[in-house]
């Protein structure tokens, strides 16, 4: 978007903030040993008696090598949910401004704009479950700060096409925030390639799926210097823990295994969409770019008691729009995928 200008949707009182420095933020150490008498730590070594690095740089190192980006165009934080609520703050002043989501969509966009005060402009998808273009920006207006695309979409697990998105970032007044919790299990390329193109454009991704780290609750922002510097300002000094820096870390710096384990996935996918094929109860399987598959059954409230009656848990996404009886399969270990199979198959 031509002559974009973020500062156009940055809160005042962000604006006008003078961020807290922490005893972290002061120096940035060569290499030397160093004497810590600055942050009243307790000084006796256990692994983590010393605060964490604010800016994760050692983390950051390697994510901007393997995505072809600045370090200052990344925020970390705990979880995707606080990266999300860290952009609310920034850009939306409460009880004035607006976002639009698309539901069937991620549920806490919805929470963070009620806990925000921001109201929140629901679009339906269409019945391909891809974005209303033009309803969005009809009912877009000056107020309109945020635009939430998940994508692959959550519940429904299909990529949206890029068409639409370009459209939407080319025309909508404000930040476009593409979700890709789930973009490692798609063959569409990530819209981090686009953030020179689009300085509207926001993308967050996530250690919590393919890379297997759900329980570190570590949340990937990636955007221009200018976006990222603004959410610096506001996020907590010491937000991404160090045990979670070190473990996700060793994580991405074995890209070879997670590529492993997430063919491993697809491979269980196309499996389990065969058998779910095959069930009678099952009237519609709907295409996916994630690690979950969303079908259409008779009747998703007696199939999912049943299911959990024998111990397995899965999601009923029936209260969603446009998922009437439907329930969302996750793909599960090779062992787990077989036992549900035959379970599904002896359902009645």
């Amino acid at each position: 978007m031509e002559g974009f200008d973020v500062n156009r949707l940055l809160r005042e009182s962000v604006r006008k903030l003078q961020p807290y420095s922490s005893a972290r933020d002061e120096y940035v150490s060569d290499g030397s040993e160093m004497i810590f008498l600055d942050a009243n730590e307790n000084p006796f070594d256990n692994g983590v008696n010393r605060y964490p690095d604010p800016y994760q740089r050692s983390l950051k190192s390697v994510l901007s090598e393997q995505k072809g980006l600045t370090e200052q165009q990344i925020l970390l934080g705990n979880g995707s949910d606080e990266v999300l609520d860290l952009i609310y703050r920034a850009f939306c002043e409460p009880n004035q401004d607006n976002i639009i989501t698309l539901p069937p969509t991620y549920g806490m966009y919805k929470v963070l704009a009620g806990i925000n005060a921001v109201e929140n402009r629901e679009v339906l998808l269409t019945k391909d479950f891809e974005p209303n273009v033009t309803e969005i920006l009809k009912v877009a207006d000056s107020n309109s700060k945020l635009l939430f695309i998940c994508s692959p979409n959550n519940p429904t697990g299909n990529a949206f096409q890029k068409k639409g998105i370009k459209e939407l970032l080319e025309s909508f007044n404000g930040l476009v925030v593409v979700d890709e919790a789930y973009i490692d299990f798609s063959n569409d390329e990530s819209w981090v390639s686009e953030l020179k193109q689009y300085p509207n454009l926001i993308v967050t991704q996530t250690l919590s799926k393919a890379y297997g780290l759900a329980g570190i609750r570590l949340g990937i922002c990636y955007a221009s210097d200018e976006i990222i510097g603004i959410l610096n300002k506001i996020k907590p000094p010491y937000n991404v823990n160090q045990l979670t820096q070190q473990r996700a870390l060793q994580r991405v710096l074995h890209q070879d295994l997670v590529k492993q384990e997430v063919k491993q996935i697809l491979d269980e996918r196309e499996e389990l969409i065969k058998a779910l094929k095959d069930l009678e109860f099952v009237t519609a399987l709907y295409p996916t770019d994630a690690n979950f598959i969303l079908a259409k059954v008779d009747d998703a409230n007696k199939r999912y008691q049943q299911l959990l009656e024998k111990q397995v848990v899965v999601r009923n996404r029936s209260t969603q729009p446009l998922c009437e009886n439907t329930l969302r399969f996750t793909v599960g270990t090779p062992e787990e995928n077989k036992k549900l199979i035959a379970i599904l198959k002896e359902l009645n």
